[in-house]
């Protein structure tokens, strides 16, 4: 039974206010300073009591702050996670409002990273002064951890608090990504490849030498590779089995450069390819799969230097089981919350789950407010969300740090 009681009034407004604060920030990630967002947070749990950790990177450059609550006694440690840093604006032409104005209209608050993921920010932070202000109804340790090198791709965040040193291994992290119609209970990995095509240079204008055209020979490559992409759809896990896996392994070209001016056949051409792991696809399956078909193209090129494939490495995909304790928990509180039993769900990018699942460590990488505009022109967040996701995530903590 949940220790946490569930009869008790949200503080929407607040949590908005914080949020309006935080999307008035702009924290673009390799555009702006980080310091000014995180002092936002910052001067928020100093204002309530709640000690919290500045995490630096070994440039001195700001990653995140972590803030912990501790029950009455010992039990289980679950971290609460959310970003800070967004994408950026694109072209602010496209947007109806200035992307950090956060302006309330409609029931909705507009800006850059109001969805993706400063609510869940805004929200945790609340949920976080909630817990300690009934820290004699639980067992165990509450942690926040809000990080702001999440969308360079880097995690910096991340790695410094689970990666150590010391080392950190919470018994389960739950994400604050938007949307709340579905659990999201993992999500694809991925892998990266940099290809390096050779050609023979020669004039292009030459009567007797014509050399090897390397672009040519990359997209044939190309071609090639997509009809490996289109196989792989075709290996996800059965939709039928326990805890399937139900998005398939994919391969997308990204990018391909070679060649310069108008007169030489070009040498060498650059081919990027970014793929995504399932269970039944792993990082040795693809690059099996990717090695032979490079193989199978360099044969039709005879007297050329064999392409160099250049591994970079990724992420396991991962799936929590339906029954795992955090499933389980959250699925409860939300379907107390809002009424209904949510389907889970996996998602097609990777993310820190990715990462933690790599270290032994479980996590929710989806439940949050309702939104839009990720990634995109006019974000926003639907405030009515916001008290049924806050009332969900008290009910799962109240089922796991219970006693």
């Amino acid at each position: 039974m949940p220790s946490l009681e569930t009869d008790f009034d949200v503080p929407a407004d607040a949590i908005t206010a914080l949020l309006q604060s935080l999307v008035r920030t702009p924290s673009r990630a390799g555009e702006d300073a980080m310091a000014p967002v995180l002092d936002v947070a910052a001067r928020w749990f100093q204002a309530h009591a709640l000690p919290c950790e500045r995490l630096m990177g070994d440039d001195g450059q700001p990653l995140g702050l972590y803030a912990e609550v501790q029950g009455r006694s010992a039990g289980s440690w679950m971290v609460l996670n959310a970003t800070l840093d967004t994408a950026g604006f694109g072209d602010p032409g496209t947007w109806e409002r200035d992307p950090v104005s956060g302006d309330i209209e409609g029931g909705c608050l507009h800006g850059r990273g109001g969805a993706d993921s400063k609510a869940g920010a805004a929200l945790f932070a609340h949920l976080l002064a909630h817990c300690h202000a009934r820290r004699d109804r639980w067992a165990g340790r509450l942690g926040l951890l809000l990080d702001v090198d999440e969308h360079t791709g880097g995690f910096g965040g991340a790695r410094h608090f689970f990666g150590g040193p010391p080392a950190r291994r919470p018994d389960g992290v739950l994400i604050g990504y938007p949307g709340c119609e579905r659990l999201m209970l993992g999500a694809r990995g991925f892998l990266r490849a940099r290809l390096d095509v050779a050609g023979e240079a020669a004039h292009a204008g030459s009567g007797s030498r014509r050399g090897a055209n390397a672009v040519l020979r990359a997209a044939a490559l190309a071609q090639a590779l997509a009809a490996l992409d289109r196989d792989l759809a075709s290996r996800a896990d059965a939709p039928d089995a326990p805890d399937a896996f139900p998005l398939p392994p994919c391969l997308t070209v990204t990018a391909l450069h070679g060649g310069a001016g108008f007169t030489q056949v070009p040498d060498r051409c650059e081919l990027l390819l970014d793929l995504r792991l399932t269970p039944a696809v792993d990082a040795a399956a693809m690059r099996s799969a990717v090695e032979t078909v490079v193989q199978a193209q360099d044969a039709t090129w005879p007297g050329l230097p064999a392409t160099a494939v250049h591994w970079q490495s990724g992420w396991p995909a991962y799936r929590l089981a339906d029954a795992h304790p955090l499933v389980a928990a959250l699925r409860a509180g939300a379907a107390d919350a809002l009424g209904r039993t949510l389907p889970g769900a996996v998602a097609g990018p990777s993310n820190i789950g990715n990462y933690l699942a790599g270290l032994g460590v479980p996590a929710l990488c989806g439940f949050g407010v309702a939104g839009g505009g990720v990634h995109a022109a006019n974000e926003w967040v639907a405030l009515e969300s916001i008290a049924p996701v806050f009332r969900a995530y008290a009910g799962a903590l109240g089922r796991l740090l219970g006693v």
